[in-house]
């Protein structure tokens, strides 16, 4: 969004959260600037900076403007004037991260925690975790403006509540976002993992493409949707689960949700080891998949490249039904190189209309296992830099 476009949607009224956005692109500027920018008068405008640096959310820069009188103070957006804590909970593995208001992370850590523990031991788990990070970056609870956490199964994003999640026991309406924040008094944010991975990769390096499909293909397979430039999550937030689309011709094929032919059971991660473990190999998770991939293993490959066809087999609709400029695949899986990326595009250019796939992009993720953190990370300072909450921050 523009400079302009932000002024114009909110006019005089709009107050220090249209000014914040205007800031946020960390480009310093005089309150000459800023007063032509907006429109505003300079009291207004010297009303309103003032409560943002009283938030410390605005702060002068060290470097002055000169020309040739008096030097001109310069105003930037205050990028550590607050923390995020983001989590990113996986099936059988978790990352998580403190960072400032531009994502950069402050502190880190990934580790195994198998989600099927239940709510409040993988939670509990968490909020020591978060404390411990917060303590390596020398910040505390008091710096934090919310928490994102992204979960791997359906989330109904209106209440943040996990739904029927057929590989988290125990999880069912559990209210996440109630729980931690009586612990913790700050904010929470939930969502379906694949949808803040798809946020997280669009917001870091992708934020010139309007429509884009991330794919996860981890222990399950799943998928978030950019439209226009926004996460489509659909009318309850179920949007892009293409892991229980049947794939024909896999009717034995029983799957967790209890259908049969679910993608995910025929080209999860999930199944990949389960499949080769039956052949002999050593695979008990998906990281086993690519360790035996990396290591050469012949049926490892085929393996991946076979699963490649079946999930490109159902992106063939989905590009003709949304008609994606780029397609990014991320997950455990993606990590085994071309093999994935080989079979997806082989079945998908081959299948989907011309038009459709005419500029198309097929790409792996560039974040990498940081996309989940970073997308849990963006929808928290979204929410919290959003115009109107900053106004209402700034007026209480």
């Amino acid at each position: 969004m523009t400079e302009s476009t932000l002024i114009d949607a909110g006019g005089s009224a709009a107050g220090a959260g249209a000014l914040l956005s205007i800031l946020r692109d960390g480009r310093p500027r005089t309150r000459a600037e800023l007063a032509q920018l907006t429109g505003w008068a300079r009291s207004t405008l010297s009303l309103r900076l003032d409560a943002l640096m009283h938030q410390r959310l605005v702060a002068p820069t060290d470097d002055a403007i000169h020309s040739g009188g008096r030097p001109a103070t310069t105003f930037t957006f205050n990028q550590s004037a607050r923390v995020v804590l983001a989590a990113d909970l996986g099936v059988t593995h978790a990352r998580l991260a403190v960072t400032d208001l531009a994502t950069i992370p402050l502190a880190e850590r990934s580790a195994e925690m198998p989600i099927d523990r239940g709510p409040e031991p993988v939670l509990t788990w968490l909020i020591e975790t978060f404390r411990e990070l917060l303590g390596e970056c020398g910040r505390s609870l008091a710096d934090v403006c919310g928490i994102g956490v992204g979960l791997p199964g359906p989330v109904e994003h209106g209440t943040g509540t996990p739904v029927n999640p057929p590989i988290m026991p125990g999880w069912d309406r559990f209210v996440v976002p109630q729980w931690l924040s009586a612990r913790l008094g700050v904010p929470v944010l939930v969502d379906n993992d694949v949808n803040i991975m798809a946020l997280g990769e669009y917001w870091a390096v992708r934020s010139q493409v309007q429509h884009m499909i991330f794919v996860k293909v981890g222990t399950g397979v799943g998928c978030g949707i950019i439209s226009e430039g926004r996460i489509h999550r659909g009318a309850q937030g179920a949007a892009g689960d293409i892991g229980h689309i049947r794939v024909p011709s896999f009717e034995e094929v029983v799957c967790r949700c209890g259908n049969i032919g679910c993608l995910e059971a025929v080209a999860g991660g999930g199944a990949l080891a389960a499949r080769l473990r039956e052949a002999g190999e050593d695979a008990s998770v998906s990281r086993d998949v690519v360790d035996l991939v990396r290591a050469g293993n012949v049926q490892a490959v085929q393996a991946v490249r076979q699963a490649g066809r079946e999930i490109g087999m159902v992106l063939a609709w989905v590009v003709n039904f949304f008609n994606p400029s780029l397609i990014v695949v991320g997950g455990d899986i993606a990590e085994a190189g071309e093999h994935l990326l080989a079979g997806v595009r082989e079945v998908i250019y081959s299948r989907s209309l011309p038009l459709a796939t005419q500029h198309l992009g097929i790409l792996a993720s560039e974040l990498g296992d940081r996309a989940g953190v970073t997308g849990a990370a963006v929808m928290v300072i979204e929410h919290v830099l959003a115009p109107d909450v900053v106004d209402q921050a700034v007026t209480a």
